[in-house]
């Protein structure tokens, strides 16, 4: 389909109640809508059956100066650092209401709980793999973490 074809196929759609036009001419095949959140004259082509598709990402919008005066990275933690296992929600106590786990300041033997990390709506427990005192919790109650994300430093 030549480029005359479709600009004729976009001016019919923009100056008409029309709000989608698909047309298959041969192996190809031109798909035109029109709505408020597209722009006029927007196109979309899609190829031919049988062929694999691929869609272009969009471009990134120009990243903010404010971007590139982002503050300094803290300073990594100093001391054993406890990472979680999985990807769940993140919590200090067995229960709401309960006292937590261990607080800033405790010590903790290697086997002792440290919080429970909740996944697919099983609560696992995660254990100090490391005798020590708590020098800093990294994540609030009942945030969600990543799988390696440091959870606790033990000094």
């Amino acid at each position: 389909m030549d480029l005359r074809k479709l600009k004729t196929l976009i001016d019919l759609v923009a100056e008409s109640d029309i709000a989608e036009l698909e047309v298959t001419e041969g192996e190809s095949k031109v798909r035109i809508v029109k709505s408020s959140a597209m722009p006029q004259n927007q196109m979309v082509m899609m190829p031919p059956q049988g062929i694999p598709q691929y869609q272009a990402a969009p471009a990134p919008a120009a990243a903010p100066v404010a971007a590139a005066a982002a503050p300094a990275v803290a300073a990594e933690p100093t001391g054993h650092i406890v990472k979680s296992p999985m990807v769940g929600t993140f919590y200090r106590s067995s229960a709401p209401g309960s006292p937590a786990f261990v607080e800033v300041g405790a010590t903790v033997k290697e086997g002792d709980t440290l919080c429970i990390i909740e996944a697919m709506k099983l609560l696992n427990e995660i254990d100090a793999d490391k005798a020590g005192t708590i020098t800093q919790i990294l994540v609030e109650n009942g945030q969600p973490v990543e799988f390696g994300q440091p959870l606790f430093v033990i000094g």
